[in-house]
């Protein structure tokens, strides 16, 4: 007698935003509940077959059109509450930029980039994503693991351009030519006094303290430090306060807002690195005077993004852009 053979839970095809990711990457991202010791020994007994073959490497990286027949238990696949929280956020978004890749968005002063704690929904991403649903340019249902997300993040009372992409193509493109310093960002700060210099790019070192999210500084190199390197140039000045353009040439936590204070010139309204945050407020500062208000693409091998290469955007309207006459 012929054996019966047992029929998949859920066949999963494999489409372009799921494409070049490692199998189990891959199934982490379309089955979150389960732990990852489970999902590993699901792949060594079989029960994640690939093409209708039985598949014992979870390194393999998957190619559009594969086909994962998953004998995996139902409660794996069952939806997580929060799945579609994106709708409880409003999708008004200032947009820079746009097109069918990427979006360049103007973040307002604070509003989260992301839920770290999980205490709100109404975040850029969440406004992003309700955006792009609402368009008809994502569909949650339609995907297996790919979700728009964020190319960098600026903090919540920092205001100015963020990047987000719209697939994975054009995420794993943006994070390579970020990651390899193509893409220029340059901010705008106002300050207290003015540095020493009316030009300069300062090095120092910072250390992250996690249970106070803060930065220390030090002039020298010690153990725990990274190395912060910050460009700047004063636009304009009065006996008081100073306008600077501001380029990362890294990306540490709280770089510029730590730098300055250290400089002895602290932002205005900044409550963490400020001199006088009360004062700040009175004179009408609430969060601090940073704005990433210039992204630059200087591309190379940028695949799908070439025709972004030499493409510049820049806010026009900043806030405190014009607090000194």
């Amino acid at each position: 007698m012929q054996k019966r053979r047992r029929k998949a839970i859920k066949e999963v095809l494999i489409n372009k935003n799921d494409s070049g990711q490692r199998l189990d990457k891959f199934l982490q991202k379309a089955l979150p509940s389960m732990p990852t010791s489970l999902l590993l020994k699901s792949i060594r007994k079989g029960r994640v077959k690939l093409n209708s073959k039985k598949l014992c490497d979870f390194r393999y990286v998957l190619n559009e059109g594969d086909v994962l027949s998953l004998y995996i238990n139902d409660e794996f696949f069952e939806a997580s509450d929060d799945a579609q929280n994106f709708l409880k956020a409003p999708s008004e978004i200032d947009i820079v930029y746009e097109d069918e890749n990427i979006l360049l968005v103007n973040k307002m002063a604070g509003l989260a980039v992301h839920d770290f704690d999980g205490s709100s929904f109404d975040t850029l991403i969440n406004r992003i994503i309700h955006y792009l649903y609402k368009k008809g340019e994502y569909n949650p249902q339609s995907e297996n693991s790919f979700v728009p997300a964020l190319c960098n993040r600026i903090d919540r009372n920092t205001c100015g351009i963020v990047i987000a992409a719209k697939n994975a193509e054009a995420l794993r493109i943006m994070n390579e030519q970020i990651k390899e310093r193509n893409v220029i960002k340059k901010y705008l700060c106002l300050v207290h006094g003015a540095p020493p210099k009316k030009e300069d790019e300062v090095t120092v070192f910072l250390k992250k303290i996690n249970d106070k999210n803060i930065c220390l500084v030090s002039d020298k190199k010690k153990n725990g430090y990274k190395t912060a390197v910050t460009k700047y140039k004063v636009l304009k000045k009065n006996h008081s306060f100073a306008l600077l353009e501001v380029e990362l040439k890294t990306g540490r936590t709280h770089q510029i807002r730590a730098t300055f204070s250290h400089l002895g010139c602290a932002l205005l309204g900044d409550g963490k690195y400020g001199v006088n945050y009360s004062e700040d407020k009175r004179l009408g500062f609430k969060h601090q005077a940073l704005c990433s208000y210039y992204v630059g693409f200087n591309f190379k091998n940028a695949e799908a993004l070439s025709y972004l290469d030499k493409k510049s955007f820049a806010l026009s309207d900043v806030w405190f852009k014009n607090y000194i006459d």
